[in-house]
């Protein structure tokens, strides 16, 4: 069995909010704090990897 890669978003904001991205599959929608000295963060629930733009290519 082979398991799908977590999504990556490229973000603008350094706080972000994730809901799953899926209507009735998704997850609680919950805002995420990007660090400003890694530029990215992942979420909790589905593991989505979000990256600033500034740091895009980088991490």
């Amino acid at each position: 069995m082979v398991t799908k890669a977590p999504e990556i978003r490229i973000v603008d904001d350094y706080r972000v909010c994730c809901d799953g991205s899926g209507p009735g599959l998704g997850h609680p929608r919950v805002w995420l704090q990007i660090p400003r000295d890694t530029g990215w963060v992942e979420c909790g629930y589905c593991d989505c990897k979000m990256i600033h733009r500034d740091f895009e290519g980088k991490v």
